[in-house]
């Protein structure tokens, strides 16, 4: 009930970033129920990242509506992906959609230093003997710059979350897939290309290349990469 209270008091506009919610005793007295069952679901939300509880007297005590970080978000996105066990279709056709937009979005917003960072983990991933460990984790961390470079921070996040489910999956099919080096070769070689149409600013291109990429690893690996 309490949870409930605030969230429609935050979606209604009620409540926003920086208000300070009733002490506890008033918010107990106002919705009828125990000051313990107030300090509960002021744990939980401060767990979600959307409260945030001070201490001591004065400006800084009390409890404060705070913007959820983005480690939050990706953080329970990732788990409940993870944990719902959804069909690896639903997961692609998802990463699809998202990365079609970030990458197009990337073409247009991505800055120097955003083209510069992207060029360093493809290098890197092209290192001769690279372990596949060090591969997946560079790879997971070139498609969330691609999201990143796009300035929009929600497909980031969500890209971040949907991405990092699957890295145990994928990690389990670059060890179980008998021609590896075949196969990093074409994801390199894909990365290459999606960097490729970002560098010169072609947006369709680029979100063609990444859904190509993404298509071409799921059809080979047990999921995508």
């Amino acid at each position: 009930m309490v949870i409930h209270r605030v969230e429609e008091q935050i979606t209604d506009g009620t409540l926003s970033v920086g208000d300070r919610l009733p002490p506890e005793r008033d918010l107990a007295a106002r919705l009828g129920v125990s000051r313990a069952a107030v300090r509960e679901a002021m744990r939980a939300l401060e767990a979600l990242g959307v409260v945030r509880a001070g201490v001591g007297v004065g400006r800084d005590s009390g409890t404060v509506l705070s913007s959820m970080p983005s480690e939050a978000l990706t953080q329970m996105l990732r788990l409940h992906i993870a944990l719902a066990n959804f069909p690896a279709d639903d997961v692609i056709e998802a990463r699809v959609m998202l990365e079609r937009w970030s990458a197009g979005l990337a073409a247009r917003h991505a800055s120097d230093d955003d083209r510069a960072r992207l060029l360093d983990l493809v290098e890197r991933m092209e290192a001769p003997d690279i372990a596949r460990d060090d591969f997946n984790e560079l790879d997971t961390a070139f498609h969330v710059a691609i999201a990143e470079a796009g300035r929009n921070r929600l497909v980031a996040d969500m890209t971040s979350a949907i991405r990092g489910s699957m890295r145990r999956a994928i990690l389990d099919s670059f060890y179980a897939h008998p021609d590896w080096e075949s196969v990093q070769s074409r994801l390199r070689d894909g990365h290459r290309r999606v960097l490729a149409a970002i560098d010169s600013g072609e947006g369709s291109r680029a979100a063609d290349e990444v859904e190509e990429h993404i298509r071409y690893a799921f059809s080979v690996l047990s999921w995508g990469a």
